[in-house]
């Protein structure tokens, strides 16, 4: 099993679940269950989305190969490997990928200082000269003070940095869906403001229209659900509705086979709800809408099974969730348009925000119109200069011309 299949739930999960456990056997019915055709390769790993994604891969990829450290991290429990406690057996992983991993690093550092250099010279500052020391401290999941080796200090920094990343990056993306729905807002009603009162009122009314259409769709099951599952058993899987049994409906949807359903797997499980809700063909859904449904979703579903918290669903967590009462009697799943991203006092905030980088923008338009204005002052000063010089010395010249 690859390391990279379920990589994008968290760097320890990675470390943990993709060495230590092998794939788990699906025994179905096979009267009823059509059987997969075979791969010819894996599809590509899902990005994690961390600026430093490919480092991590590489690291980790070269980890993999090397004996002592697989045995070592069957018998570190996750406690262990936070407190860095795996990180301390890089001393005794083999020369040849120590050398590997030394070279990824300054490869690394290299890059880091390229982007560092790029943004100066973005900004402007290419005569100024650049403490890549001091830039580098911003980049914590390595040691910037040894750029040459990779030592136990990198991989426990590495595996820190990608955890607490990792577990911030949903967290990160509902703050940019928010700013998304508060800026689409905002130039609706900048639009509105350039229209006349019918052109106004023609528009308000299509919004609402949109918004009407929008809302009018089937009911949408409540995510990890019963009934939310047996619709994809019947729907997705083609089986008896009937027939539906958790520990079956697990292991057909664990595609990978590793026991567990990671984030990417239970987002695929929602799918058949998203489709009720959003069609990219109509012009009242948004497709972005659509993803921060998806993601609200398999958020709500993890925080309700997964109860070790390691950002994976065990088939043991899957099974005593389908006996709880919110399986199978679960409550009504409100959808985005049942709620708002951002409160009235947040669109105030944004809207002032917004209002005072105009305003700054306008102020520094005017600052460099002003330092124009003087520049072509001085250029015609010194124009008129050189003119009155020029005139002298002819003037000079002539009269030294008549003198002799």
């Amino acid at each position: 099993m690859s390391w990279s299949q379920v990589f994008h739930t968290s760097c320890l999960v990675l470390l943990v679940h993709l060495l230590c456990l092998e794939a788990v056997p699906i025994s179905l019915d096979k009267t009823k269950v059509n059987q997969p055709e075979d791969k010819a390769s894996e599809p590509p790993p899902s990005d994690t989305g961390l600026h430093y994604d490919r480092y991590l891969r590489e690291v980790i990829d070269f980890l993999e190969k090397d004996q002592h450290f697989r045995e070592k991290l069957h018998n570190t429990d996750m406690e262990d490997i936070k407190m860095g406690k795996l990180a301390k057996e890089l001393d005794f992983v083999s020369h040849h990928v120590r050398t590997q991993l030394d070279e990824l690093k300054r490869q690394e550092v290299s890059r880091l200082r390229t982007l560092i250099k790029a943004k100066q010279d973005i900004e402007g500052g290419n005569d100024m000269a650049v403490d890549h020391q001091a830039l580098l401290k911003q980049f914590e999941y390595l040691n910037h003070m040894n750029p040459h080796t990779f030592e136990v200090e990198d991989l426990d920094r590495l595996i820190k940095s990608a955890t607490n990343d990792l577990e911030n990056y949903d967290k990160e993306r509902h703050e940019e869906f928010k700013k998304y729905e508060m800026t689409k807002d905002h130039e609706r009603r900048e639009h509105l403001k350039t229209l006349d009162d019918e052109g106004r009122k023609k528009e308000e009314e299509h919004y609402e229209e949109m918004k009407k259409k929008h809302a009018d769709h089937p009911k949408v099951n409540h995510p990890g659900s019963q009934n939310q599952f047996k619709e994809v058993w019947e729907e997705a899987d083609g089986l008896d509705p009937e027939d539906f049994d958790p520990k079956t409906f697990f292991k057909l949807h664990d595609s990978n086979g590793d026991g567990f359903f990671d984030e990417q797997e239970l987002e695929a499980l929602f799918t058949k709800e998203l489709e009720k809700i959003y069609d990219p063909t109509n012009e009242e859904d948004d497709m972005v809408e659509m993803e921060e449904e998806r993601l609200r979703m398999r958020e709500h579903v993890m925080n309700e099974v997964d109860t070790n918290k390691d950002r994976l669903v065990s088939l043991e967590e899957f099974l005593i969730a389908t006996k709880k009462k919110e399986f199978l009697e679960p409550d009504s799943w409100e959808t985005l348009e049942q709620n708002q991203a951002y409160t009235d006092e947040e669109m105030r905030e944004f809207e002032e925000h917004l209002a005072q980088q105009e305003e700054d923008l306008n102020q520094k338009a005017s600052d460099l119109q002003k330092q124009r204005d003087e520049l072509e002052r001085q250029q015609e000063q010194h124009n008129q200069q050189v003119l009155c010089d020029c005139n002298a010395l002819l003037l000079c010249g002539i009269v030294l011309f008549d003198m002799s």
